[in-house]
């Protein structure tokens, strides 16, 4: 996959993705990452890329023209039939990202990142140029940049070879639509506070029941409206409903 980030701040993306998952997964040209500079796109001797807004207002506006000029001069350089890039422009108004969108982009061939910044950009970019909008959630960063990494980097662990191991995507939070089981790791007995009994018995079936009681457990207690969504067989959904009408006492513990 290729991913190239517009942005007018380069240097945010200079060490990420020199660690971990993202250079063992450029290291393996499972990805290949450009970082584009959108002032380089400019043609005024001052490398202007914002403008003030028509009508007045607080704050500074992305001009279009660089921004149009870098996707054209990106597009230019692929080679004839290679797929169209996906666009993506990351503003709060798009639609919130989620582990099934990093699924559907995570097959594409080819994504565009627009890091917006200041009070946003031009409105014809995102209604001539981009091919999606996307918001990490309800909050206001300074610019898209924070956004475009949680975007690559939940993207870039689904290709696959990107992980160690396929089985570490099968459990994860949001996967299969629950929140992930507690883990556990070594010592045993850690200032009196015990690994749980069934994790050292070795019946694997048992552990995988428990794991999965655990996940719906912690999805119930902690975010209850996504077991709306969850696929649950008729035991699971008894073992729900049995929380659910216990003592308060004993509810979720």
């Amino acid at each position: 996959m290729r991913i190239d980030i517009l942005t007018l701040f380069p240097q945010i993306f200079e060490l990420p993705f020199r660690i971990g998952i993202f250079q063992r997964a450029i290291d393996n040209k499972l990805i290949d990452v450009n970082i584009h500079n959108i002032r380089d796109y400019t043609l005024d001797k001052h490398h202007i890329a914002d403008d003030y807004p028509y009508g007045g207002g607080a704050g500074m506006v992305l001009k279009p023209e660089p921004i149009f000029r870098a996707v054209d001069i990106i597009k230019k350089k692929m080679d004839a039939g290679e797929e169209a890039p996906f666009v993506i422009s990351l503003t709060p108004r798009g639609r919130l990202f989620s582990q099934a969108i990093a699924q559907e982009l995570s097959l594409k061939n080819h994504l565009i990142l627009i890091c917006g910044h200041y009070e946003g950009v031009d409105e014809r970019v995102h209604q001539y140029l981009a091919t999606d909008e996307i918001s990490i959630g309800d909050y206001v960063l300074s610019g898209g940049e924070p956004a475009a990494l949680v975007v690559v980097d939940a993207i870039t662990r689904l290709i696959p070879g990107v992980l160690g191991s396929p089985d570490s995507l099968a459990d994860d939070s949001h996967t299969n639509g629950l929140l992930e089981y507690p883990q556990y790791t070594r010592p045993a007995i850690f200032r009196e506070w015990q690994v749980p009994e069934i994790l050292l018995s070795g019946n694997h079936a048992n552990i995988a029941e428990w794991r999965r009681r655990q996940s719906i457990l912690r999805t119930l207690k902690r975010r209850p409206e996504l077991l709306e969504k969850v696929k649950l067989n008729s035991k699971e959904r008894r073992y729900i409903n049995r929380l659910l009408n216990a003592p308060s006492e004993e509810k979720l513990d």
